[in-house]
């Protein structure tokens, strides 16, 4: 069984009746994150199977970093479709996730990641290019939709760059598109990525990570199934393209909305490195994975029994005061930011190093070639929100000289 879609209900009781799925919760993201972590650490769904959400910081850290009793490998989607695809190892435990891992790390690594950086800011700039002449922009289809796909296929994994728009259509559709639809479009991604796989087994080693996907690990002694590595690939690409264009325009659109901050980020760049850090905790693209309890265990003051499901709201836990003080202010000056926004344990995020500096580029470049802009009168983000959150447009202008 999965969510079902709803109107907004202004009324939704989401302490004892929490629906990630509720309009109301994308429309009143902020107000609806702050109240869970002020007054319900822990709520309740009844939608589908039920579950329950981790709404604080420390409870949501203590259930991310002790895998045996909240274990990933039933999904980190609740209540998934009919004909769901897992992705690996982002659905597994360890000792078989950490065996993937040791894999995909190096790809994913710091230094690997500088050795790409000259080559985002290349591709940064000639997406401004194209609109900076016309005093205008949709930012999320003219840049953020299109640079970590760049980035991912021309320097990490070598998908052609003219499937993109179709990849990245419909894993759109798979994380917010109607319930009947998404299991088949993101079927449609893993029989691409099978296909892509296939005829790269039949090829000559290039020694990039598509290679050591071919090779898999093992798996309790025998060699990974060829389904795990298909899952494995489309894990990389699922989450290359369904997350860091969200916190991109999150960026964009908190620097147009706050000019002062803006400002002070163009006379001292050397903030650019919170600036990312505040907005991965305030744009979180992922809210809240699933994970299943494995025994009987209380979290937050709530009895939680073997079986339960239950979803780790990263976006309210990057808010709580007890981890993060004044955390509605998005301060570039603050001394340490700290937030779940790239999750916590064994399935800390592989790209966190590749976001941050996508995040960095964007900031970086945008504000040395447009450094005064604004929304466009009469515009506002849309935002759709579910187990990911993403901004579904973004109007911003400027002068142009």
């Amino acid at each position: 069984m999965t969510e079902t879609l709803e109107p907004r209900r202004a009324d939704r009781d989401m302490h004892n009746d929490f629906h990630i799925e509720d309009h109301s919760l994308a429309e009143r993201f902020e107000e609806v994150l702050d109240d869970l972590v002020a007054h319900c650490p822990v709520a309740r769904s009844n939608v589908g199977t039920g579950y329950y959400v981790i709404n604080r910081h420390a409870d949501v850290r203590r259930c991310g970093q002790d895998w045996r009793t909240f274990s990933s490998a039933d999904g980190w989607m609740i209540n998934p479709p009919e004909g769901n695809i897992p992705i690996l190892p982002e659905d597994l435990d360890p000792p078989y996730h950490d065996a993937w891992r040791r894999v995909l790390n190096p790809f994913f690594a710091p230094k690997a990641v500088a050795e790409i950086e000259a080559d985002a800011r290349t591709y940064a700039n000639e997406l401004i290019d194209k609109f900076i002449d016309n005093g205008r922009c949709e930012f999320v289809a003219e840049y953020a939709a299109q640079l970590p796909g760049l980035v991912l296929f021309k320097k990490i994994v070598p998908v052609p760059v003219a499937d993109l728009p179709t990849l990245f259509t419909d894993i759109d559709t798979y994380s917010f598109g109607p319930l009947d639809e998404r299991a088949p479009a993101f079927g449609r991604v893993y029989e691409y990525l099978n296909s892509f796989l296939k005829a790269r087994s039949e090829q000559p080693p290039k020694g990039d990570v598509i290679d050591m996907i071919v090779a898999g690990v093992d798996k309790e002694g025998e060699p990974a199934p060829w389904e795990d590595k298909v899952h494995t690939l489309l894990d990389v690409i699922f989450g290359g393209l369904a997350t860091t264009t969200t916190a991109m325009a999150g960026a964009i659109y908190h620097l147009a909305t706050h000019p002062d901050i803006r400002r002070d980020l163009v006379a001292h760049p050397e903030f650019v490195s919170n600036a990312v850090e505040e907005t991965a905790r305030l744009y979180s693209p992922v809210v809240a994975p699933a994970r299943t309890v494995r025994k009987d265990v209380e979290v937050g003051g709530v009895q939680l029994k073997a079986g339960d499901r239950i979803l780790l709201n990263y976006a309210a836990a990057s808010r709580d005061p007890e981890a993060c003080p004044n955390p509605g202010k998005f301060d570039i000056r603050r001394e340490e930011v700290v937030h779940a926004a790239f999750g916590v344990g064994p399935h800390r995020c592989l790209g966190a190093h590749l976001a941050r500096m996508e995040l960095r580029v964007t900031i970086d470049e945008f504000l040395r070639r447009i450094p005064e802009f604004e929304l466009i009168p009469g515009t506002k983000p849309i935002y759709e929100s579910g187990q990911l959150r993403t901004m579904k447009n973004l109007h911003i202008q400027w002068s142009v000289r």
